[in-house]
């Protein structure tokens, strides 16, 4: 059960609004003596004191039997008292000039997006590097990763580090540790999948463990393109 916090609420609220306890009695209809022993816990509001309270302060009885939410209440309630004093033309400056901190709390909050240019088919062609002119597609993220490549995951065949649609970011470099996870042109296709190296190829395993394993024979040329160092989910840029 919560400890109640109501002797010293009813004392921050009087003093929240300039109040002293004769004042406050007397807006209750009670005298200063009773809100003394409220204040000091002494004695008890009766139920239709409290309830006055509560519209008194404009708060919510939670709040001050318990203090939840006290500062969000006594802000919002010096606002709204200070807000509802000012004539229209000193109303309509409050405002702008609200709105104007908003404008300026949301361009403060925003996240730096760096831009990565994602290929729609990865391509080993000559050596390690892209075709020229290869389709692609600008997409942003919050973090800047050093990369040569990035390239679309399509499927579920490596769930559950790399996602469908996600993007991989690949550097560029020759085969060097078994079970790494690289990019391979094999056979027409692009593949992102762990590699082994063999006697008479490369193993492609996928981790998701529902998908066996591809072979792509030395004979047919497969390649490797990059080291995959990174994957992350687009993060969509507003304007």
């Amino acid at each position: 059960m919560r400890k109640t916090q109501l002797p010293e609420m009813i004392n921050y609220f009087r003093k929240e609004n300039g109040w002293t306890m004769r004042e406050l009695g007397e807006k209750l209809d009670k005298s200063e003596s009773a809100i003394s022993k409220w204040i000091k816990g002494v004695r008890s509001p009766m139920v239709d004191d409290f309830e006055k309270m509560v519209a008194l302060f404009n708060t919510d009885t939670d709040t001050l039997m318990y203090g939840a939410s006290v500062n969000q209440s006594s802000t919002k309630s010096i606002l709204d008292r200070v807000f509802a004093k000012l004539d229209a033309e000193r109303q309509e400056k409050v405002v702008i000039y609200a709105e104007s901190e908003l404008r300026n709390q949301r361009s403060d909050n925003t996240i730096q997006l760096f831009p990565y240019q994602v290929q729609e088919k990865l391509s080993a062609g000559t050596g390690y590097s892209y075709e020229e002119g290869a389709a692609h597609e600008i997409t942003f993220y919050d973090e800047e990763i050093d990369y040569d490549f990035a390239s679309w995951i399509n499927g579920d065949s490596m769930l559950p580090d790399y996602n469908d649609r996600d993007v991989a970011l690949i550097k560029e470099c020759p085969f060097d540790y078994d079970g790494e996870v690289y990019a391979i042109d094999w056979d027409g296709q692009s593949y992102i999948k762990k590699v082994y190296k063999e006697a008479d190829g490369l193993r492609l395993v996928s981790l998701n463990e529902k998908y066996g394993d591809k072979f792509a024979p030395y004979s047919e040329e497969p390649r490797v393109i990059g080291k995959v160092v990174g994957s992350f989910t687009p993060i969509k840029k507003t304007v």
